[in-house]
Parts: C-alpha cells; sequence; structure tokens
C-alpha cells in the first residue's frame, strides 16, 4: 500500500479516525492524504464542538444564523480544518484535498482518482430516527468503491 486516503468530517471522531489512519499509514511507508468532503452550509453553522485538533474556526461566529461570510468561504475554512489536522499529525508532507458534492461518491472518487490503496474513514453509529434520516456513508462507500475500507466505529452517546 502507497497511499492512504483518510476522509475527515467536521465531528470530535474526526481526531481519532485522523490518528488511526496516519499510524497505518505510518507503519506502512504510504503516503497520507486528508479529504474534507463539503457539506451543506448549514452543517458547519450548527457545530457547537469543542476545537479538533486545533480547529475551531467553523464555530467563530457562526453560532445561529448562516451567515454570507461562511457560505462563501466554506472552502477556505475547510482548508484551514485540514491544515490544522496535518499540523496535528506532525507530517508536513501529508496531502489535503477539499471536494464538493454526495459525501460517498466523493470520498470514492477521490480514491480513484488519487490511485489511494486504502480509505479510512468513521462510522458515526447513528440510532433510531437519526439512521433513517440520515444516510449511512461508510456502507454507501462500500457499495461503491473497489478500494479496501477500515472504518473506524464511532459510537454516539
Amino acid at each position: 500500500m502507497k497511499k492512504v486516503l483518510i476522509a475527515l468530517d467536521y465531528e470530535p471522531s474526526a481526531e481519532k479516525i485522523a490518528e488511526t489512519g496516519n499510524a497505518i499509514a505510518t507503519a506502512l511507508q504510504a503516503e497520507v492524504i486528508l479529504l474534507h468532503v463539503i457539506a451543506e452550509p448549514a452543517y458547519y453553522s450548527s457545530m457547537q464542538y469543542s476545537p479538533i485538533m486545533g480547529y475551531s474556526g467553523f464555530m467563530d461566529s457562526y453560532n445561529v444564523e448562516l451567515s454570507d461570510a461562511l457560505k462563501e468561504n466554506i472552502s477556505t475554512l475547510s482548508q484551514e480544518f485540514l491544515d490544522k489536522s496535518k499540523a496535528h499529525l506532525g507530517n508536513k508532507n501529508i496531502k489535503t484535498l477539499i471536494a464538493e458534492g454526495n459525501f460517498a461518491e466523493s470520498i470514492v472518487q477521490c480514491a480513484e482518482e488519487e490511485q489511494a490503496d486504502l480509505i479510512v474513514m468513521g462510522s458515526h453509529g447513528r440510532r433510531g430516527l437519526d439512521k433513517l434520516l440520515m444516510e449511512n456513508v461508510a456502507e454507501k462507500v462500500l457499495q461503491l468503491t473497489k478500494v479496501p475500507v477500515l472504518v473506524i466505529p464511532i459510537k454516539t452517546l
């Protein structure tokens, strides 16, 4: 394996996913690619988390209403998130990518374009109504890709 693609969303579990994927890539002496797929702008305005891997940019000044500045700068803010994640992992050779569109399709497309040998991502373990309403991205990636996928289970409380 020469390339490991790590798909990160802006959830508290991103740190565990990034660290696990990076550790695997380091052990394999593989290149690391961090990917963030841009979601609907409203997703970023509802963030109520503590900083993740030293990044708190999505939360700064965007509490209740979605501002025009956020809409215009999601790509910039996403790159800042990936840069902070890269710094947290302590590897200046990590490549970062930002994609837009359907989460699962974008992850698979980037893995194909980058010729990744492994996709590392999380599974949020949604329950009840959340499970019915939210697409299971990890499951969809498994259906769409030919690349091996390591899914890190993330239990929600």
